[in-house]
């Protein structure tokens, strides 16, 4: 059971880390640790993805900055609760990091499995390019009784196909961990800016509609 939910999550990229070890909590005396990699698309742009790092499988003391790094994991969520809101945190809560030879470092470097259920009603909509976009809430189980909610978007066909889906059906999906920045409104006067994260789905079946 345990090892069908792993199995539900799986992530692998490769990337060039971008920032020094910030120590982020302690668990049962595990101390872990966040770190960003630039991870690069197709068109030569970047996502910067956050890594969750135990002590335990690299040297957090050490400034890596520039060196090209393989992960494998999962993508795990928490609220952070600042100001009376909550936010979604999502990082790549990491099983394996080995150091790698920049000249391994290839396109196809961002890949995201997930077996996860529908627990918000999918938005469609048209961009004013007349791109068809489905954004998607999903929920993936993990060991303890807990879960993660990702967020996701379909592109084109996908998005057609998505729109239809309803709340708690289950669904298999495809694709790469993908960031973008956005403009915060804050106050009247005041904004900033923020990264928002997500799925952006290439392949997604559908596994097993909710009973009616």
């Amino acid at each position: 059971m345990r090892n069908n939910i792993i199995n539900s999550n799986i992530v692998s990229i490769i990337g060039e880390v971008a920032s020094e070890f910030c120590f982020s909590h302690e668990a049962f005396g595990e101390r872990f640790y966040v770190v960003n990699v630039l991870v690069k698309r197709l068109s030569n742009t970047k996502d910067s993805i956050q890594l969750m790092i135990s002590e335990r499988l690299i040297d957090v003391a050490k400034n890596y900055t520039g060196a090209f790094v393989k992960v494998s994991g999962q993508y795990r969520s928490y609220n952070y609760h600042e100001n009376q809101s909550n936010h979604l945190i999502l990082s790549v809560y990491v099983r394996k990091i080995t150091i790698i030879n920049d000249e391994e470092y290839g396109f196809k470097t961002n890949s995201i499995i997930l077996d996860g259920h529908i627990c918000k009603q999918p938005v469609f909509r048209i961009t004013p390019m007349e791109k068809k976009i489905t954004e998607l809430l999903v929920a993936v189980n993990r060991p303890f009784g807990k879960a993660d909610y990702i967020p996701c978007i379909c592109w084109g066909i996908n998005a057609l196909y998505a729109s239809d889906y309803n709340v708690g059906d289950q669904v298999h999906l495809i694709g790469r961990i993908q960031s973008r920045e956005y403009t915060k409104k804050l106050a009247e006067n005041k904004s900033e800016k923020r990264i928002a994260y997500e799925v952006s789905i290439s392949k997604i079946y559908m596994l097993r509609p909710i009973a009616v």
